[in-house]
């Protein structure tokens, strides 16, 4: 079954506006989680060819497809929860304040939620979390693909405020280079003091 013909299927139940959403962000060391949730037309003739998870498309790829899915959204809502929140009240609850806020932006735009799989949400409407959802639901992975490149948008900024850090690289991930500068340099304003209190003494 194709990523369409799934959410086709909801339209096929009587639920008209299906609505998919998706996070980015919830294993780096630095910077915020971003969610999105998006409303896409299901007519044949506005189907984004291309559209699939977004970490099985090139950096390149999610940039033409976020330009098409922001043209043809019914609607979008893009919610970012900062580190400091993160640090607060920990990744998981972060993860759900920002889909709480996606929600109450696009509650009566749509008739059923899908999301990538997640427990613990505020959804009055009618709501699926599914395991894989970025790779199962044309909506979702049109979320992902928007959550995707706005955090990523996001932490390219980064290289010009922290420029001994190359966010634009690893994009604020745990990876060797990410843990040498930390050692190195200290934490930034942005990053997560829960997720490297093993890597910088306090």
């Amino acid at each position: 079954m194709s990523l369409v013909t799934f959410d086709k299927s909801y339209n096929e139940k009587g639920f008209k506006r299906i609505a998919g959403m998706d996070e980015a962000g919830r294993g780096p060391l630095a910077g915020p989680v971003v969610c999105a949730l998006v409303i896409m037309p299901l007519d044949d003739d506005l189907i984004i060819e291309g559209v699939n998870d977004s970490k099985k498309l090139t950096e390149k790829k999610r940039e033409e497809l976020y330009e098409l899915i922001m043209q043809r959204a019914i609607k979008t809502s893009v919610q970012l929860v900062d580190n400091d929140t993160i640090d607060i009240v920990n990744i998981l609850n972060a993860t759900r304040l920002a889909m709480n806020h996606c929600i109450n932006d696009c509650i009566l735009d749509f008739d059923y939620l899908l999301c990538d799989y997640i427990t613990g949400i505020d959804v009055p409407n009618k709501f699926e979390a599914i395991v894989k959802g970025d790779a199962t639901s044309y909506n979702i992975a049109c979320a992902s693909i928007v959550a995707k490149v706005t955090r990523d948008r996001l932490v390219r900024e980064y290289d010009k405020l922290y420029p001994n850090f190359s966010f634009s690289k690893h994009k604020g991930y745990g990876t060797k280079q990410h843990i040498e500068e930390l050692k190195k340099f200290g934490a930034t304003e942005i990053h997560r003091k829960t997720f490297i209190k093993n890597f910088v003494a306090n």
